[in-house]
């Protein structure tokens, strides 16, 4: 077996290290972030279960609300590091500002269209008559600190354009502690109850907000890039930025597509689902920890002008999701009794729960090509032709699963078929970066 030349075991090596570099403090992030609603839960559960409940029920809504604008990071991250790979600092700060106005400006539209409507958005959710004041108060509260969370989102964008997934792991880490302490001081300290959990949140999200922008402002000031707001900037921001919103609604469709199907299934096929989406999402923070540093990684290189770099990085960035997914399926594989254990001993639940999970397990190589490819298209900018692959693979999708009742699929088919949605993904993106079509060089795309 002949050995690959010396350059080549170089630039392995380097992307390796930059790959790495990035993508476990950025794992780090992405997991300390659901820790919040963790904490929260634990705290507002010893209040009693209306208030649990209530507390589900808004946090479901601010979640969903939230991730709706992922697009701030993702289009900002590919913009920023676009900049840096052509050596304009100020221009890509500059960029980076412009989404973060972009982000004020969204969540003070959200703050207004939530408080006013949140008995009626809680009421959607059929909330009980005795959860549902416990769910208005916190939603209210809780609203006022999108703008910070959407701001976050930028800026964390903006530091990961410039190569920096540490900082955001510290200032996730640090929103973490100061949410917990606030949460218990003014729920039990003060005697605030569930308000008091929702005002510990959102002075937590506002003191990450201030943090991420002390970290901006002295890049401005240091690259000389201008901190006011750019009208055509950030209309560029939000057009750069819509494609991926309708890659994300179309997703979220996606997964509300098989919790339907789920519930139609009966009580213990929509919970052993519910448990699946939990070891789901875990698995995903993981995967696309390596497509945020693709993001990263893959901008710098076109805004370089670096076409053949470009092309090196998405190789070795495909074989890394390759062999995390084989590593991840492996665990899930053996772990499947363990975890479900943890959630329930109800026979009915773990029954359906078993097999669905090995096809989760069978899955994971390939979600890993498609966080990669994701993360790679991501990167190049490439945002329109990700909204038409998305689309395309929700129509494929939606018939599929909506047709398994009639058909007499269980559980079991449900996650065969959310795999048909991934292998789908999977073609979409492999087709398009095999066209080399997303290899566009320049500080702009």
């Amino acid at each position: 077996m002949t050995k690959a030349p010396a350059a080549t075991r170089t630039g392995r090596r380097r992307h390796d290290r930059e790959i790495v570099a990035l993508a476990l403090p950025a794992f780090g992030a992405l997991v300390a972030e659901p820790l919040f609603l963790m904490a929260d839960s634990a705290i507002v559960g010893h209040l009693g279960t209306p208030q649990l409940a209530g507390l589900g029920i808004a946090s479901a809504l601010l979640t969903t609300a939230v991730s709706v604008f992922v697009f701030l990071a993702y289009a900002t991250t590919a913009a920023v590091s676009r900049r840096v790979g052509a050596g304009d600092m100020a221009a890509a700060i500059r960029q980076g500002m412009d989404g973060i106005w972009l982000a004020l400006l969204l969540g003070a539209l959200v703050i207004a269209a939530t408080l006013p409507s949140a008995p009626a958005l809680i009421d959607l959710f059929g909330a009980s008559d005795t959860a549902a004041p416990f769910a208005i108060t916190y939603l209210r509260i809780s609203s006022l600190g999108i703008p910070a969370m959407l701001v976050v989102l930028a800026a964390t964008g903006v530091l990961r354009g410039l190569q920096d997934t540490k900082t955001p792991l510290y200032v996730a880490i640090g929103g973490f502690v100061a949410n917990g302490i606030l949460n218990v001081l003014l729920v039990y300290g003060f005697g605030l109850g569930i308000a008091g959990s929702a005002w510990g949140t959102v002075a937590a999200q506002w003191a990450m907000a201030a943090v991420y922008l002390v970290v901006v402002v002295r890049g401005a000031r240091r690259h000389g890039a201008s901190l006011r707001p750019d009208a055509a900037g950030i209309r560029a921001s939000a057009r750069a930025g819509a494609p991926l919103l309708v890659r994300t609604l179309s997703l979220r469709a996606v997964l509300m597509i098989a919790t339907a199907v789920a519930a139609r299934l009966g009580d213990a096929d929509v919970a052993a689902h519910q448990i699946i989406l939990t070891m789901w999402s875990l698995l995903a923070f993981a995967l696309d920890a390596i497509a945020i540093a693709g993001q990263s990684i893959i901008g710098r290189y076109l805004g370089a002008g670096d076409k053949e770099g470009a092309r090196a990085a998405c190789r070795r960035m495909v074989e890394w999701g390759v062999a995390a997914g084989v590593v991840l399926g492996i665990l899930v594989a053996l772990s499947r009794p363990l975890f479900a254990q943890l959630f329930t001993n109800d026979q009915a639940v773990l029954d359906a729960l078993q097999p669905a999970l090995l096809v989760v397990a069978v899955s994971q190589p390939i979600s890993g090509v498609v966080f990669v490819l994701d993360g790679v298209l991501m990167g190049a900018g490439d945002g329109p032709y990700l909204a038409w692959a998305m689309l395309a693979t929700l129509a494929v999708f939606a018939p599929v699963a909506l047709l398994l009742p009639q058909l007499g699929g269980g559980l079991t088919a449900l996650w065969w078929a959310m795999v048909l949605m991934m292998a789908v993904r999977m073609a979409t993106l492999w087709w398009r970066t095999r066209s080399g079509r997303w290899i566009v060089t320049g500080a702009t795309r």
